[in-house]
């Protein structure tokens, strides 16, 4: 799942190459994914893009004032093909291909590569039309984002934190995979309530917040698009990594229990 720092990456790639270019052509191929039938895809056609967004998980492409919205969910993803090189969608070759925009310069794609549909598009003429993107909370990779900001997402809820890590309404742009890095990171227990927590260890949370989620915005920017899922994955500390020594104390990294191998955690770090 394409989170924060990817989608930040992407945005990034796009609004370099994109900026000013117009729409000359649209391809619906999956008709499920358009969630806005009364604004068809082809709305966009003629028109030039003036800025990309990101919103949590999501990428927001403004084209002239219609906003063309694109929800990774699960397994989604996007290639660009500039000039006939499919360099950067290479490594999406196996993917569903679910649209394609053409461009003056190129060709953007958009894909889905799980066993069901999960990308969501929409053409709006505000972001916050978009259900999923009015409800996010504050942004969690924002530099901006305070530890008020999170204390306030913690409150005094018995959520367990790895979960509410990922609840969107609470902070966006977390998902399975950094929530277990910034676990981690802060040394706090992914099936400790929310709130059980200590002001050391709002402290803590907040602070691996930052850096995990900056480190890999930085990390990630530059890296070609059909790159980004094997940059991601090669970064993981204990994400994914069931059986490998713990990174920080060379304990055993082990599944979080009740995640079916979902998620990753070391109990001697965080207080199993």
């Amino acid at each position: 799942m394409p989170e924060a720092p990817e989608v930040e990456a992407l945005a990034h790639f796009l609004r370099e190459r994109l900026t000013g270019q117009r729409v000359t052509g649209v391809e619906l191929v999956e008709g499920r994914a358009l969630k806005t039938r009364a604004r068809p895809l082809d709305t966009v056609r003629g028109r030039a893009l003036t800025a990309v967004h990101r919103f949590g998980k999501h990428l927001d492409l403004d084209l002239d004032g219609a906003h063309l919205s694109v929800g990774f969910g699960r397994a989604g993803w996007a290639t660009w093909d500039e000039d006939g090189d499919p360099g950067q969608g290479a490594a999406a070759a196996t993917a569903a291909v679910i649209a394609r925009i053409e461009f003056d310069r190129g060709v953007l794609g958009i894909t889905d590569a799980g066993d069901w549909l999960s990308v969501q598009l929409h053409v709006v003429d505000e972001p916050d039309e978009v259900a999923a993107v009015a409800k996010l909370g504050p942004d969690a990779a924002d530099p901006v984002f305070s530890r008020e900001m999170l204390a306030a997402a913690l409150g005094t809820r018995r959520k367990q934190l790895k979960a509410l890590l990922q609840e969107q309404e609470s902070l966006a742009g977390i998902g399975n995979a950094y929530s277990d890095e910034i676990l981690f990171a802060a040394r706090l227990n992914p099936v400790a309530h929310a709130a059980a927590l200590s002001e050391d260890e709002v402290t803590r949370l907040w602070t691996a917040l930052h850096e995990v989620l900056g480190d890999a915005v930085r990390a990630r920017r530059g890296v070609p698009i059909a790159q980004q899922k094997e940059a991601k994955v090669a970064a993981m500390r204990v994400h994914g990594r069931t059986g490998e020594p713990c990174p920080g104390c060379g304990g055993v990294v082990e599944d979080i229990p009740g995640t079916k191998g979902g998620g990753q955690w070391c109990p001697s770090c965080q207080g199993g």
